[in-house]
């Protein structure tokens, strides 16, 4: 936008029915000089506290808020005097789930304010707050809701470039789809560490942990549901990243499969140099900042590490050289680390690094994509961990 920044007020709510409970979150954005309502928000958090639901509200509100002028004039207005307190610094912030969504929102009052904008942090009495109150209670009904009337009144010419495109007839035809048997890849994430189950740290350079005996029970569980998975499969490479956990894990897939795994560094986890080995709780402590930057920025490397950038760079070639490999209508087995997994969706559905955040990959889950010679390419299930269950 440019000009004169927009005033706007964020009003934000969450609940839960039980707390812990059925929980979902609310939010809308309002200009403050009209009093129209420019967006709104709600979804379900499946079983979370009060607590988490209204922070989850206040940083949808806070990123609506964000796409609607990236330097705005913000002014919150929540009925939690929990969350006013503690974004406006007066109170600390101990829980753990509560100090995530705590960077993101300030993450996001970050670049508003490095975009020129200001937040000011407000509270009202519940009765003040009903409008963001009822999309929290669509939100714990399981409804999802993301309406932008905003768009539709920016006058940003998006009507216009729609109309020309549909005119336009100076396009080459399409090529014709191909409809053959596709590549497969099926990205598996190693399985735990004790690096893990702490919350630790451990990227590519650093202490290259070993799996632990839950692990090595996880990796002989994956290896058996997949040796059932791709029994009537034909042509099945398997292949790992150079860390010890993940080539702990494919070993006992490429047994299963009946070949030996293949090592290619770049699936790797991205290096988190000087914080490598460092809890996310001590992290959240001393480098609040940082530790946003590197949810969110693209850019940013810890010292002594890399950016997401770069590890998605590197992850990009190898997934490349994992489907020439394959062929069409072949099967790689990748076995690598939560952020390639991340990064290789992101890609495929064109998201930001921190909407990429809210895909999960658990220890030793599968996650199956599918791609077609024309360009077409389909994730076929995400973080299967059905084979883990007793």
């Amino acid at each position: 936008m440019t000009g004169e920044s927009r005033r706007l007020i964020v009003e934000a709510d969450g609940g839960s029915r039980g707390n812990p409970g059925v929980a979902g979150y609310g939010a809308l954005v309002r200009d403050r000089r009209t009093d129209e309502v420019l967006a709104e928000r709600a979804a379900p958090l499946g079983k979370e506290s009060n607590n988490v639901a209204e922070y989850s509200g206040l940083v949808a509100g806070l990123l609506a808020a964000e796409a609607i002028d990236a330097g705005a004039q913000v002014e919150v207005r929540m009925d939690s005097k929990l969350v006013i307190e503690q974004m406006a610094g007066r109170w600390k912030i101990k829980h753990p789930d509560m100090k995530r969504l705590a960077l993101q929102a300030q993450d996001v009052v970050r670049r508003l304010v490095e975009s020129g904008g200001d937040v000011t942090w407000t509270w009202i009495p519940r009765e003040a707050n009903k409008a963001a109150d009822k999309l929290s209670n669509d939100g714990m009904d399981g409804r999802t809701i993301e309406r932008d009337p905003w768009r539709e009144t920016s006058g940003d010419g998006g009507a216009e470039v729609a109309q020309e495109q549909m005119l336009s007839t100076d396009e080459e035809p399409a090529a014709p789809p191909d409809t053959g048997n596709p590549t497969r890849i099926l990205l598996v994430r190693h399985g735990v560490t004790d690096f893990t189950v702490e919350g630790r740290l451990d990227g590519r350079g650093g202490a290259d942990p070993s799996l632990n005996a839950r692990g090595r029970d996880q990796a002989q569980r994956v290896a058996q549901a997949l040796a059932a998975r791709l029994a009537d499969t034909g042509a099945v490479t398997v292949v790992t990243s150079s860390l010890a956990r993940a080539q702990q894990t494919g070993a006992p897939i490429a047994e299963a499969l009946g070949m030996r795994a293949v090592v290619d560094r770049d699936w790797d986890e991205q290096s988190f140099g000087a914080w490598d080995g460092r809890t996310f709780a001590d992290l959240a402590a001393d480098h609040r900042d940082e530790l946003g930057r590197l949810r969110v920025d693209e850019s940013f490397a810890v010292e002594g590490g890399e950016s997401h950038t770069e590890m998605a760079a590197r992850v990009e070639q190898a997934m490349q050289r994992a489907v020439r490999a394959a062929g069409p209508g072949g099967t790689v087995v990748v076995v690598t680390h939560r952020m390639p997994v991340m990064a290789v969706l992101a890609s495929v559905l064109g998201l930001t690094r921190e909407r990429a955040w809210q895909l999960a990959a658990a220890p030793a889950s599968v996650t199956g994509i599918e791609l077609w010679r024309d360009g077409n390419v389909q994730i076929a299930f995400v973080n299967d961990t059905h084979h883990l269950r007793d």
